[in-house]
């Protein structure tokens, strides 16, 4: 096998651990949204347990730049996207973490009875999971409209926090007994505002990764 079959074997190695981690990470959200709506303790507590297996999974594909670094040495393009793949792990590990603190608000609310129906909260989970998925699916297609596209994307997601925020806050108003869950669960749409800003900062990395631009400065 030649250096370049074995490079490129390598990097499909590293595309489909990229892959299992972004299925991963979108799991950790879907079952930490579920656990909140139905208020299902035992699902919040793997929730916060599975934050384990995201690390483990950051901690693997991390050996595999490293690995492809080392041996390969790889220069222009082909660094580029290795040192774009490290990045977005940190990114994915992070959605984790988000993932895991929702669940852990879960918790704490499991025995109070919800002071409103949770509408926009699931919505942003759901938008959220798109742009994880989108902006993996972008790097490994090498797709920068698509990339492009998760970026505009952040803003539903900053607009759905805004208003779970300002009806959260009318309710402190209307009774102060309203004010310790609404901050929970303000802090649970933080999260998820927080989930779409990491996958922002993954469609980013794959901007890098085709053109050498991170947020419209050369880098490499």
């Amino acid at each position: 096998m030649s250096v370049r079959s074995k490079f490129d074997e390598q990097l499909e190695m590293l595309n489909i651990s990229l892959i299992e981690m972004g299925e991963i990470v979108e799991k950790a959200i879907k079952d930490a949204t579920k656990a909140l709506v139905d208020k299902n303790v035992e699902l919040a507590k793997k929730t916060v347990e599975f934050d384990n297996e995201i690390d483990d999974k950051e901690k693997e594909i991390e050996r595999l730049c490293l690995k492809i670094i080392l041996q390969q040495q790889p220069v222009a393009n082909d660094l580029r996207l290795v040192s774009s793949v490290l990045k977005i792990i940190t990114d994915l590990e992070r959605i984790g973490d988000h993932a895991a603190d929702i669940s852990e608000i879960t918790l704490l609310l499991a025995d109070c009875r919800y002071i409103k129906e949770l509408t926009h909260i699931p919505m942003m989970a759901e938008e959220t999971m798109k742009m994880v998925t989108k902006s993996i699916d972008a790097f490994v297609k090498k797709d920068l409209e698509l990339a492009k596209e998760v970026i505009v994307y952040d803003d539903i997601v900053d607009n759905l926090f805004i208003v779970v925020k300002e009806e959260l806050t009318e309710l402190i108003k209307e009774n102060a007994a309203n004010t310790d869950q609404a901050m929970d669960l303000i802090m649970v749409a933080k999260y998820f505002e927080r989930i779409g800003d990491h996958a922002t900062n993954i469609a980013e990395w794959v901007v890098f990764s085709l053109t050498g631009l991170h947020k419209d400065s050369r880098i490499m």
